[in-house]
């Protein structure tokens, strides 16, 4: 697996998920705790476009929060949110992707390997979200998953200082991969509705 690979393979997981969602269960809780199903899908589209110009070193802001709102109600969601996945997962394939310098929603360049470690955790950590809440199981490969909880962990102190993450859950490191990447951005790995 090349890290060329990792954006379409922490994808595949969350497409499922998001297809699996029915529309009771759009205001079901979610171990984001300012986000519901519905806020946190929204939270995807609405940083959808700032993921994939990361990907071609483009800076791509994020629109006004309330332009990035999507009536969640009228089906068309899901299409918006997959294909938006499949953009980022593309874009994320090209080996220049991982390469250089780039912008996430900002002018402020970071390394592209920083960044694309960034966009796989918040993909897989999402689908993590979205699949407790609406009772769903997502799967990742080992090998992923331990490129993920590296990549995070690394930039986890910064994410809290940022307000991204919480306080870190401790998860015993017997722990499954998966735990203690959801532990380390402050999520409760037992988390029930």
């Amino acid at each position: 697996m090349s890290e060329s690979d990792y954006a379409a393979l922490a994808a595949a997981p969350l497409l499922k998920i998001i297809r699996n969602i029915t529309g009771d269960q759009l205001g079901n809780p979610t171990p984001c705790a300012e986000f519901d199903v519905r806020r946190l899908l929204n939270h995807l589209l609405f940083w959808g476009p700032s993921l994939e110009g990361a990907a071609r070193k483009e800076s791509v802001p994020p629109p006004a929060e309330n332009e990035a709102e999507v009536d969640l109600l009228s089906g068309d969601w899901a299409a918006a949110l997959e294909s938006q996945l499949d953009r980022i997962a593309t874009a994320w394939s090209a080996p220049a992707a991982w390469q250089g310098m780039t912008h996430m929603g900002s002018p402020m360049e970071l390394p592209a390997p920083l960044i694309g470690g960034m966009v796989v955790g918040e993909l897989m950590v999402h689908a993590w979200d979205l699949a407790r809440a609406t009772g769903q199981d997502p799967q990742w490969d080992a090998d992923l998953l331990a490129y993920a909880y590296r990549e995070t962990a690394a930039t986890a102190e910064q994410g809290r200082q940022m307000g991204i993450y919480g306080p870190e859950v401790p998860v015993p490191e017997t722990d499954p991969l998966l735990s203690r990447l959801v532990g380390v951005t402050g999520r409760d790995p037992h988390w029930t509705a």
